[in-house]
């Protein structure tokens, strides 16, 4: 059975690695055509070559910090001209830097994550939402986290991200209502990827320690999610989700096998 976003131009952030390159590539399979947005534009380029040979869907690339304000402009209408609106926009670059207390923290870790997480995911939004209302239809998937509803020690500032990231998708969703817009929020918990290595600076042990004894969810897993999303019928919003791996209650309760 033909996907139902075949054919459709879906732009992916953070598309690089992790998460965003899962989503890309499973909405590749489905038959969307790709537009990846990322900082490391060497990576998205081995990744457009490899979507391309493999689901011979069009991928389009471009070099872009989400935290610049007037380059998301830019290749917004860029992207306009020669392309058009997106169909999808899956808001997926963020990132958690450091896990110090409040009062041991480091301020740019915080300018960090709120430039990213926050006013970046707004920048793209804003660059895309007004011509998906006037054309009556579109997809916003923002990707928040489990942390977006429940905190812990050393993670306050990229929990307060993630509660906003969930407080502009219900917004988002008031804001655009009576239209064809549709707006989504999926919630990971404990996901592998390169997450940890970045929030820990490339400690490897920190990072690895993050993961031992539980099995946590992959960026394919979370991919997954997105496709059955935005693959819904039209008239069907599935406007939250929460998705944990088999290993993970909350964020405060893990199993780990042997502890």
């Amino acid at each position: 059975m033909t996907a139902r976003v075949a054919g459709q131009l879906a732009l992916v952030t953070g598309a690089s690695s992790g998460i965003g390159e899962a989503i890309a590539r499973r909405l590749a399979d489905d038959g969307a055509n790709l537009v990846l947005w990322a900082r490391r534009a060497e990576r998205l380029t081995r990744l457009a070559e490899a979507i391309t040979a493999q689901s011979g869907v069009t991928v389009e690339i471009g070099a872009v910090d989400i935290r610049d304000r007037d380059a998301v402009r830019g290749e917004a209408e860029r992207l306009g001209a020669a392309l058009g609106v997106p169909d999808i926009l899956v808001n997926n670059a963020g990132l958690a830097a450091g896990m110090a207390l409040v009062q041991d923290a480091e301020v740019d870790d915080w300018d960090l994550m709120i430039d990213t997480n926050v006013k970046g995911l707004l920048y793209v939004t804003r660059a895309f939402l007004p011509a998906m209302v006037e054309r009556d239809s579109g997809q916003v998937v923002n990707i928040g986290s489990i942390t977006g509803r429940q905190v812990y020690p050393g993670g306050s500032v990229y929990a307060a991200t993630k509660y906003a990231v969930q407080a502009i998708t219900e917004g988002t969703n008031l804001d655009v209502l009576g239209t064809g817009v549709r707006v989504s929020g999926v919630h990971p918990g404990l996901v592998e990827t390169e997450f940890a290595r970045v929030r820990f600076k490339g400690d490897e042990d920190r990072a690895r320690a993050t993961y031992e004894g539980v099995k946590p969810l992959t960026g394919a897993d979370v991919a997954e999610v997105v496709s059955y999303v935005v693959n819904a019928p039209p008239h069907v919003n599935l406007a939250d989700i929460v998705v944990f791996g088999p290993s993970q209650g909350s964020v405060h309760h893990f199993h780990r096998d042997g502890g």
